[in-house]
C-alpha cells in the first residue's frame, strides 16, 4: 500500500513502487533535474534491494548512479526488436559490484520486471554480478578488466554487419591495476574506434583502501591519451557536467574516447560518502555487506529527503512509497569460521618463521590478512588488482629465500595468473597459494565468484598440492604441513562461509599426504568428500539413511584435492562394493576423477563409483537454494545413495 512517510522506522524496508517511476519520467522539466530525480529514485531502490538481499555494493552502485541514469534517460538509442537498420546503442558496467544499481536503472525504465527488485542474489531472480540471462545485460562480468575488449569486439562485430550503433563502457579505477585494461587501449586506437566511450568511475577507492596508495595512477589524462585516445574529464555526480562532457565527445570521430568521470563512493548518503584523503583498510565500510538496521533507517531517510526535495523543486508531490518488513537474520550457531582460524595460523607460523610473507589482491579482508598486516607490517605486500604481478612478485622472493603466501579469492587466483602460478612450479620453488571463497556457496555473488574450476584449473600443475580443510582445527594442521613438511607449493582451498559442521575430526588425528580420516563407519557404501560444506551434508545424509534405511555409510574426510594414496583408499574401501565422491567444484576436474583413476589403476573394476558435483554453470541464489539445486544438500546425496543402492 502506497504511503507518504515523515521518519524512516527501525526493521521496516522501503522502496519506490514503478508508478513513482512513471510520474517522475512525465514531469515537464529540463533532463538533468528529472535524471537527478530519477537517480535519487533508484538510489531509495538500490538501498532496499541489497539491505533485502542481505549482502550487495553499495558505494560502487551509488558512485556510478548517476552515470548511469543519464547513459539510459539521455543517450543510449535503443533499436525496436528485429531493427536491424536503426541505430542501436550498447552500455555495459565492466565494475560488476553496480549490478544491484544499474538494475534499478533498468526497472525504473520498465525494462525489467519490477518486481524482481525483491530478488536480488535469489534463485530465479537477479544474480549478485551481471550475467546475459538477465535481460538488458549485455555481456557478463568476471575477473576485471574484460570491458574494453569487449567493447571492442563488438565494434567490430558492428562494422562487419554495417550496423550502426556507439558502445558505451562503465570501468572502476581500481580496475585499472588490471593489465587487460591497458593491452586494450592500443589497437582500440589504431583502429580508430570512434563508436566506443569509455567512461572510468573515478571514486579512489577500491575494495581495500585507497586506489592511490596500491598503484598511484598518477597523471591519468596524460597516460591515457598517451595511447592515442581523446581524453576528458568531469565530476560524474554532477549531471550537467556530465551532459555537457558527453556532447563534446560526439564532436571526436577520429578516436576512441574516454571520460574520467570524478565520483564519490556511496553518494548520496552523507555518512557513506567516502570524501576524505586520508584512509585505511576499515575506514570504507560500505563496499560490500548489507547495512545494518540503524545504518539502513538513517540512509533510507536521507534518500527519501532527498528525493522529495527535489520533487518539491519541480513543483510535484512527495514520494508514495511501499514497505515491507525486513526478514530477520538467521545466524549459525557456533560455525566454524576457516577464515579467523587461517588468520591465527598463519601469524603463529610467522611468529616462528620469519621468511614468510604475505601477498594480497586487494582482499585484506575478505582473506584475514588485517591482523598479519598489523603484526609484520614489513613483511604484508598490498599487490592490488594485479593477480598476475602478484604471484610474479611472488616467484621472486621465493628465488630469494623468502617463503611467500599468496592470498586472493580461489575464483580469480586460479584463473587469471594460472600462467604464472605454472612458470613458478618450474623453477622448483616453494610457494602457499591460498585461495578463499572456495566452492559453489555463497551464491549470492554468482558464477564470476563461485570457484568450481580451481582443482581443474591447478591440480596438473607439477608439484603443486592442493588441499581443502573441513574445520577450523585442519586449517592449522593443513597449514602447518604446507609451512614446514611439504617440501613443494601448495594450496589452500577455503570456505569463507561461517559453517556449523555436525562432526569432530578424531582427537589424534593428524594430515598425512594423500590418506584421509573416517568420521563415520559403514559397510553399505563408501562416500569420500572435502571441506566443511560436503562433509557436514554427508554426515547428515549419512545419519538419515541409517535412521530412515538401515543403511550404514562410511563417510570419508579427504583434504587432499589432487593427490590421493591409492594403497590406502583401496584399504579404506575394503569390501565395499560403491563409492560415492562428492565435489565442491565441476565434475571434470575435480577429487572425483583423482578417485576414479586409481581405480582403474589398481584393477578395482569389481567397484561402482558414483559421482557427484557441479554438472553445469551454477546457479546465484541462497547457499540453501544453491546446494538443493545442484544436489549437494543432504536430502539430494541421500536420494543419490538411496537410488544407487536400491539399483
Amino acid at each position: 500500500m502506497g504511503d507518504q512517510i515523515g521518519e524512516a522506522v527501525s526493521g521496516t524496508l522501503y522502496y519506490v513502487p514503478f508508478k513513482e517511476f512513471e510520474r517522475v519520467r512525465a514531469l515537464p522539466v529540463p533532463p538533468v533535474e528529472k535524471t537527478g530525480l530519477f537517480a535519487a529514485l533508484c538510489r531509495i531502490n538500490t538501498l532496499y534491494m541489497i539491505a533485502r538481499a542481505g549482502s550487495g555494493h553499495i558505494g560502487s552502485s551509488f558512485s556510478s548512479m548517476d552515470i548511469m541514469s543519464w547513459l539510459q534517460l539521455n543517450e543510449l538509442r535503443i533499436a525496436p526488436e528485429g531493427d536491424e537498420v536503426s541505430p542501436q546503442d550498447i552500455f555495459f558496467s565492466s565494475k560488476g559490484h553496480d549490478a544491484p544499481g544499474l538494475y534499478n536503472t533498468f526497472i525504473g525504465l520498465g525494462r525489467l520486471d519490477f518486481d524482481l527488485i525483491h530478488t536480488l542474489r535469489k534463485l530465479g531472480g537477479l544474480p549478485g554480478h551481471p550475467d546475459i540471462a538477465t535481460p538488458n545485460i549485455v555481456t557478463n562480468t568476471g575477473s576485471l578488466g574484460m570491458g574494453v575488449s569487449k567493447a571492442k569486439g563488438m565494434i567490430f562485430a558492428n562494422r562487419l554487419r554495417k550496423r550502426s550503433g556507439n558502445v558505451f563502457v562503465l570501468t572502476g579505477d581500481g580496475e585499472l591495476q588490471e593489465g587487460q585494461f591497458w593491452e586494450s587501449l592500443v589497437s582500440a586506437a589504431n583502429n580508430k574506434l570512434h563508436e566506443l566511450t569509455v567512461i572510468i568511475d573515478h571514486n579512489k577507492l577500491q575494495s581495500d583502501t585507497l586506489v592511490a596508495k596500491v598503484s598511484d595512477l598518477g597523471d591519468l589524462e596524460a597516460k591515457l591519451a598517451a595511447f592515442g585516445w581523446h581524453v576528458s574529464r568531469c565530476d560524474g555526480n554532477d549531471l550537467a557536467a556530465l551532459a555537457q562532457t558527453l556532447a563534446a565527445t560526439k564532436n571526436v570521430t577520429d578516436k576512441p574516447k574516454v571520460i574520467i568521470a570524478d565520483t564519490i563512493k556511496g553518494k548520496g548518503v552523507s555518512f557513506m560518502e567516502h570524501t576524505s584523503i586520508d584512509s585505511d583498510v576499515e575506514f570504507y565500510k560500505f563496499h560490500s555487506g548489507a547495512p545494518s538496521d540503524e545504518a539502513y533507517v538513517k540512509a533510507a531517510q536521507e534518500l527519501i529527503d532527498t528525493a522529495n526535495a527535489k520533487l518539491n523543486t519541480a513543483g510535484a508531490a512527495q514520494l508514495e512509497l511501499e514497505t515491507i518488513i525486513r526478514p530477520a537474520a538467521v545466524l549459525p550457531e557456533n560455525p566454524q569460521r576457516l577464515i579467523q582460524a587461517y588468520s591465527n595460523a598463519l601469524i603463529e607460523q610467522a611468529r616462528r618463521n620469519p621468511n614468510i610473507v604475505a601477498l594480497d589482491a586487494d582482499l585484506i579482508l575478505d582473506t584475514g590478512l588485517i591482523p598479519f598486516q598489523k603484526e609484520f607490517p614489513d613483511r604484508f605486500v598490498e599487490c592490488g588488482i594485479a593477480e598476475q604481478d602478484m604471484v610474479s612478485q611472488a616467484g621472486g622472493m621465493a628465488l630469494q629465500g623468502l617463503l611467500p603466501v599468496v592470498h586472493s579469492f580461489a575464483c580469480f587466483l586460479s584463473s587469471r595468473p594460472n600462467e604464472q602460478i605454472y612458470n613458478n612450479a618450474t623453477e622448483l620453488e616453494k610457494i602457499i597459494y591460498v585461495g578463499s571463497l572456495a566452492g559453489v556457496v555463497p551464491g549470492g555473488p554468482g558464477h564470476s565468484h563461485q570457484a568450481v574450476r580451481d582443482i581443474s584449473a591447478l591440480g596438473g600443475i607439477p608439484g603443486l598440492t592442493l588441499m581443502e580443510p573441513s574445520c577450523e582445527a585442519e586449517v592449522a594442521m593443513l597449514l602447518d604441513w604446507a609451512v614446514n613438511q611439504s617440501a613443494g607449493s601448495s594450496y589452500l582451498r577455503l570456505v569463507s562461509l561461517p559453517w556449523v559442521i555436525p562432526f569432530e575430526l578424531p582427537s589424534d588425528y593428524k594430515p598425512q599426504l594423500g590418506k584421509g580420516v573416517t568420521l563415520t563407519e559403514g559397510k553399505d557404501a563408501v562416500l569420500i568428500t572435502y571441506g566443511p560444506v560436503l562433509l557436514s551434508a554427508a554426515v547428515q545424509a549419512a545419519q538419515s539413511l541409517r535412521e530412515e534405511k538401515g543403511l550404514s555409510v562410511k563417510v570419508i574426510n579427504l583434504p587432499w584435492l589432487n593427490n590421493i594414496d591409492a594403497e590406502w583408499l583401496t584399504r579404506e574401501v575394503g569390501t565395499c562394493m560403491d563409492i560415492f565422491s562428492l565435489d565442491n567444484h565441476y565434475l571434470v576436474g575435480g577429487q572425483g576423477d583423482r578417485i576414479a583413476e586409481i581405480i582403474a589403476k589398481e584393477a578395482l573394476s569389481e567397484k561402482k563409483l558414483f559421482r557427484v558435483g557441479i554438472g553445469e554453470i551454477p546457479a546465484c541464489g541462497t547457499n540453501p537454494e544453491i546446494l538443493k539445486v545442484h544436489g549437494l544438500d543432504s536430502a539430494s546425496i541421500s536420494a543419490v545413495i538411496r537410488a544407487k543402492l536400491n539399483k
